[in-house]
């Protein structure tokens, strides 16, 4: 898979793929502060640059809630309105505040199935300049064990850099 993106051709390799979209995203940014604008660009190129994408998007920590997420931004299918922190795989990631990797998302205890479709799962938690959760990175695939290391050290990356910076 080698789409265009924009003028651009994008790498078959998943590293340089990653590395060629955190570029076009940074580029794309430059100057808006915006964070649901933010938010919307990074679903929607990441989303629309890996043929494993099947829901991709945010859930962010909701103000007058701050022990829940409320959905954001994203790409796909309806996904899930609020999940508590600690339940299901975003929630996991919201109180752990660390990227989870689940190749079998129906092994995985508490489980939200927004949409039965879904196969395997990454979020990765985002935070502000001043390291507060403000909410998650989704991304489902309907193919089983489709997110690995690479994945997660470039969607670390990519989020740190356009939220934390």
């Amino acid at each position: 898979m080698a789409e265009a993106f924009n003028d651009k051709i994008l790498p078959a390799a998943k590293a340089e793929r990653y590395a060629a979209v955190a570029e076009e995203i940074a580029s794309v940014l430059e100057g808006e502060k915006n964070l649901t604008a933010r938010m919307a660009t990074v679903a929607s190129m990441l989303a629309n640059s890996f043929e494993d994408y099947f829901w991709t998007g945010f859930y962010v920590v909701d103000p007058d809630k701050p022990d829940e997420l409320v959905v954001g931004p994203y790409q796909g299918t309806l996904g899930c309105l609020r999940i508590a922190f600690g339940r299901g795989v975003c929630g996991a990631a919201a109180r752990s505040r660390q990227t989870q990797v689940v190749p079998d998302v129906h092994a995985f205890p508490g489980h939200i199935a927004c949409d039965s479709r879904s196969a395997s799962e990454i979020v990765v938690p985002v935070v502000d300049s001043q390291g507060q959760l403000i909410a998650v990175f989704d991304v489902d695939s309907e193919r089983p064990d489709a997110f690995d290391e690479v994945d997660a050290e470039w969607l670390e990356r990519i989020l740190l850099r356009t939220f934390a910076h």
